[in-house]
C-alpha cells in the first residue's frame, strides 16, 4: 500500500521532524517567517513549504499584516492528534508508576540496610 501524501491529513504532516518543530515553536505564539527561519536556523524557502503543508492540512494559519506573513498553530486542527497520543498516556502512566514503586523500594531496603549497618558500628 503506497503512503499518503503529507498533504493529506495532520498525521502525515507531522511525520516529518521539521514540521513539528515549527509546530512546538509556534505554540508560543504568532510568528513571522523570518522569526522561524531564524530561530530553527532552517533556511527560508524549507520553511515556506513545511508552512505551506501545515496550511494545507489545516495545523496552522496565516494572516497578513501589510508585506509580512504571520503563522499561528490551529489548536482545533491538533485536536486530533492530541487524543490519539494520548490512548497512550495510560501505558506511559503505568510504565512511570512501576518505575516509582521500584525506586521506591529500593531507597525502603538501602535505608534499611544503612540503619543496620549503623547500628553495627554502634555497637563496636
Amino acid at each position: 500500500m503506497a503512503r499518503a501524501s503529507t498533504t493529506s491529513d495532520a498525521f502525515n504532516a507531522v511525520a516529518e521532524p521539521r514540521r513539528r518543530e515549527i509546530l512546538s515553536y509556534l505554540a508560543g505564539s504568532e510568528r513571522p517567517v523570518g522569526e522561524i527561519v531564524a530561530a530553527l536556523g532552517l533556511e527560508q524557502p524549507s520553511v515556506s513549504k513545511h508552512l505551506r503543508v501545515l496550511r494545507d492540512v489545516g495545523l496552522v494559519r496565516m494572516r497578513c499584516q501589510g508585506r509580512q506573513k504571520l503563522y499561528r498553530t490551529n489548536a482545533e486542527a491538533i485536536r486530533p492528534l492530541h487524543e490519539w497520543a494520548g490512548t497512550f498516556e495510560r501505558y506511559w502512566q503505568h510504565q512511570l508508576n512501576r518505575v516509582k514503586e521500584r525506586a521506591e523500594a529500593m531507597a525502603r531496603k538501602g535505608a534499611k540496610e544503612l540503619h543496620a549497618a549503623d547500628s553495627i558500628l554502634k555497637e563496636k
